[in-house]
């Protein structure tokens, strides 16, 4: 018995309207979002309701994905504040075409098909360079530090833990001596037969956080070890360094200062423009001509050197071709990353330090960065690299600024770059609307 979804006919004629979609004018940001979802492959989030039949007839997922998306793409994130709109919102009606999903429904299937929105993401973008919207052109690529679903107050540095830990430790300690000694007068005055042997709540609450800060310990040692194991260095090493200066800590030991946080241990402290918050580290790749992100990226790590020849990766996989030229600002700049550009024939107008700030000479031994100085002093290679501004920061304002997206509402990596994901495809199918792609 194949599955059967609840009835959802956008079109269905009403007495008064008489059309549903009468509610909205022609052109409407809703309805172009409805016909482009329906024209995306949505097997995806199809499958898993495959089967026999037998359950709760769920929301049609296309319904599902269409509100979702419109939501995002006018600056509506939380599940809750989706379930509201769909009851006191015109569009959201329309586009739900008499079903109301509750919050917990809609935050489940977000959750649940996180993964497949990046797919629906290189679809859009192979359809825009169908239609002949995107030509594979320069890119401007630039990264911005979003906040967490997480606090900075909630995190704590490895010298802080070993204090609490040992201060903890003391505290249950105490507190198991003081229940023995008032075990022992019970079973004086009481007999022994009394059960007594319930931990106090006060007990329970140190153990609790002695645990947690134990686990938030052993994520912070096992980051370590893989950062000094990439530095050559082996357990038991002695802090033998490879000249003659020792290693400052033993192998596996994290600085004082290195910190995890409770909440979302996967996110990092980063330094944004209002100073230092807990973060993830958002990548995009914009098209010069039309300013649509063609290629995204999520790091838990504050730089962005590292980023730039990935999100290249994902651009030929998406376009099927790399493009001519990358304008990058200074915080992607690297000796290998040139390199690699030049080998792939993608010419790269990256700054080589801040603009308002003197430039260090490249070192004589780099010659790829030379080459690349050599190009930025050029009037060709100035004018270049001062469009990058216009490309990209636009857009990074856009998800910040119109659609007010500053934190994430999930926790973790995986499900941060999902939401990253989802995002960044509420942006391109806005735009696409608003340049008018047919």
């Amino acid at each position: 018995m194949p599955t059967t979804f609840r009835p959802c006919a956008p079109d269905q004629s009403l007495l008064f309207p008489p059309s549903p979609r009468d509610w909205l004018p022609e052109g409407h940001l809703a309805f172009f979002i409805a016909e482009t979802v329906a024209a995306l492959d949505l097997q995806a989030f199809y499958a898993p309701y495959e089967g026999d039949g037998r359950r709760n007839q769920p929301f049609d997922p296309q319904m599902m994905v269409t509100v979702l998306l419109y939501a995002y793409a006018t600056g509506t994130f939380s599940s809750r504040r989706i379930a509201r709109k769909l009851e006191e919102d015109v569009a959201y009606r329309v586009l739900a075409a008499g079903n109301f999903p509750a919050h917990r429904t809609l935050a489940d299937f977000r959750r649940q098909h996180l993964a497949s929105f990046e797919p629906l993401f290189v679809q859009l973008v192979q359809i825009a360079r169908e239609a002949g919207v995107v030509q594979l052109g320069a890119l401007a690529v630039d990264g911005s530090k979003v906040k967490a679903n997480a606090s900075k107050h909630k995190a704590m540095s490895y010298g802080r833990m070993r204090q609490e830990d040992q201060r903890l430790r003391n505290e249950i300690a105490s507190l198991l001596a003081q229940a023995d000694a008032v075990d022992a007068a019970e079973d004086a005055a009481h007999g022994p037969d009394v059960r007594g042997d319930e931990l106090p709540a006060e007990l329970q609450r140190r153990e609790e956080r002695l645990a947690r800060i134990a686990a938030a310990k052993a994520r912070l040692e096992a980051r370590q070890a893989a950062e000094d194991r990439q530095k050559g260095r082996t357990p038991g090493d002695g802090r033998k360094g490879r000249g003659t200066k020792p290693f400052a800590r033993d192998f596996g030991v994290p600085p004082d200062d290195a910190q995890d946080n409770f909440t979302d241990p996967e996110s990092r402290i980063m330094k944004t423009s209002n100073g230092f918050d807990q973060c993830y580290n958002g990548q995009l790749a914009v098209d010069e001509t039309t300013q649509l992100i063609v290629a995204t990226g999520l790091t838990n790590c504050g730089a962005d050197n590292g980023e730039l020849l990935p999100l290249l990766s994902r651009v030929e996989a998406t376009l099927g071709g790399a493009p001519p030229e990358v304008l990058a600002d200074a915080g992607y700049r690297a000796e290998a990353t040139f390199q690699t550009l030049e080998a792939r024939a993608i010419t790269a107008y990256i700054s080589l330090g801040h603009e308002t700030r003197p430039t260090k000479p490249p070192n004589p031994a780099h010659v790829a960065t030379q080459r690349m100085a050599d190009r930025l002093k050029s009037e060709r290679g100035r004018a270049r690299y001062r469009r990058r501004k216009a490309i990209v920061e636009p857009v990074i304002g856009w998800i910040k600024e119109v659609l007010g997206f500053r934190r994430f509402s999930l926790r973790g990596l995986t499900k941060a770059r999902g939401e990253w994901n989802v995002v960044c495809l509420a942006v391109n199918l806005k735009r696409l609307h608003r340049i008018g792609m047919a």
